[in-house]
């Protein structure tokens, strides 16, 4: 699955595509909510930023308020991940990830079944996807770290 193209804004506002944020690493995808029961997950993504990142791997993160968990603002959530986590990875502004209006990018990741073998509808935030530097994409739950 080539998804180098597609746009990306940044959580700050920069346009850029998603190729130019992996840089031709793998990358784990990962739509985050700062109000989650998950959140704590964000210290394991950016521990595996920091352990991973000069090796080939990002994480990336893509906001969303798809489930009414995440803050109003790009701000604050840049705030909020930095305070909190001491977030460095690359993150997104808030995307849609299901519905006609869907990130370019989650139109493309929801048609990858997961392990149960579905593919679809991302059901909740911190759901992941690993896509490799030659395209290939594995999908994970919420609750897989």
């Amino acid at each position: 699955m080539d998804l180098s193209d597609i746009p990306v804004t940044t959580l700050r506002g920069e346009q850029t595509t998603f190729g130019a944020l992996t840089d031709g690493k793998a990358a784990l995808v990962v739509n985050v909510a700062s109000r989650c029961g998950l959140a704590p997950q964000y210290e394991q993504l950016e521990q595996l930023q920091r352990t991973y990142g000069e090796r080939g791997f990002t994480v990336i993160g893509f906001p969303s308020n798809q489930f009414l968990q995440e803050l109003g603002s790009e701000e604050k959530i840049a705030e909020y991940c930095s305070a909190t986590w001491g977030v460095t990875f690359p993150m997104t502004e808030k995307v849609k990830l299901n519905g006609k209006n869907a990130h370019p990018i989650y139109q493309q990741l929801t048609t990858v079944p997961g392990a149960d073998g579905k593919a679809g509808k991302i059901s909740w935030n911190f759901e992941k996807f690993v896509i490799g530097p030659d395209g290939r994409v594995w999908r994970f739950s919420p609750r897989t770290l």
